[in-house]
């Protein structure tokens, strides 16, 4: 009860900070999906469901269980805003298995799986550059089911039992960005659960997983600037005078016209202007600026636009 108690309040206090601070996750309205993968280990009376099973046919001697086990989910998230987002998912608590002696002689062996589909509120909040605290309260609707199966003295049947109720669930966990389009986790959540005999256990995932934004071909932490500007117009040349002729009065050539002002682009990176979440220039990045800016010193021109992108990881 204590180790579950200290989940529950850190989840609550990393929710709290992200609510309370200017914080930042993916660009608002961003979907994404992603899988999850990692041990499991449960919680549970099995000693209680084991005296129920054998209800006074036999008694149980020694129990051994077996609580670990791995699991996996799979979900899809909306980010609502800069700082919080919804997961939507089906999640795969693994089993637990059990076997006791009994007397008269004889064996129960038991089993239960839990899987189920989960909805949490899901805040994250950055630490560096591009790693970032993640904070999850949420409902899972689980499906336990109970089999069991004896041997010896022990009979009981095709004995079998299954719940499925709604509980809370809470976890903390970290993120960090390996590409724009890709995302890993890490995370340790806490699932409560029934046991399919009218009392509740707990299952604890411990996983690592892959986020995958469907952001298009947008870069989600990079910057580019891009500058257009019109080459000056070059000075009209003049055509040379007609050699002078004694009986014809000279024409003078018709001026040359201008040629038409010539367009440049000119691209920036991001890399080389701005560090992540940055907003001051690399040296390199205020090079390149420099000698942008001396190659338009002493040139005219009609007009410069200048365009940029920004990011969707990163604050205001």
């Amino acid at each position: 009860m204590k180790s579950n108690n200290k989940l529950c309040i850190m989840a609550a206090a990393v929710l709290g900070v992200l609510a309370s601070s200017p914080l930042f996750a993916q660009e608002s309205g961003d979907y994404y999906g992603g899988l999850s993968y990692g041990q499991t280990r449960a919680k549970i009376d099995t000693q209680r469901i084991t005296n129920m099973i054998l209800s006074g046919r036999a008694s149980s001697v020694s129990l051994s269980t077996d609580d670990k086990d791995t699991g996996y989910k799979a979900f899809l998230g909306y980010q609502m805003n800069p700082t919080f987002a919804l997961e939507a998912g089906y999640v795969n608590l693994g089993k637990v298995n059990f076997a006791s002696r009994t007397v008269p002689t004889g064996t129960l062996d038991g089993r239960i799986r839990v899987q189920g589909a989960s909805l949490d509120l899901v805040g994250r909040a950055p630490l560096t550059e591009n790693l970032s605290l993640i904070g999850r309260v949420g409902a899972t609707y689980s499906k336990t089911r109970d089999t069991f199966s004896s041997t010896g003295a022990v009979v009981v049947g095709n004995v079998g039992s299954s719940d499925r109720k709604v509980n809370y669930k809470v976890g903390v966990g970290v993120q960090y960005a390996l590409s724009p389009a890709v995302l890993v986790r890490a995370e340790a959540e806490r699932y409560r659960i029934n046991d399919g005999f009218g009392e509740h256990g707990r299952v604890n995932m411990f996983s690592a997983g892959l986020v995958f934004p469907f952001g298009g071909g947008r870069k989600p932490y990079t910057q580019v600037a891009t500058s257009t500007y019109v080459a000056p117009a070059p000075e009209p040349v003049p055509a040379p005078a007609p050699p002078p002729v004694q009986t014809i009065a000279p024409v003078a050539a018709a001026p040359v016209a201008p040629l038409p002002p010539q367009r440049q682009r000119v691209s920036f990176s991001a890399e080389s202007l701005f560090a992540f979440n940055r907003s001051d220039l690399r040296p390199e990045g205020k090079s390149a600026l420099d000698k942008f800016a001396g190659d338009l010193r002493g040139t005219s021109y009609d007009n410069i636009m200048v365009e940029g992108h920004t990011d969707r990881l990163g604050t205001n």
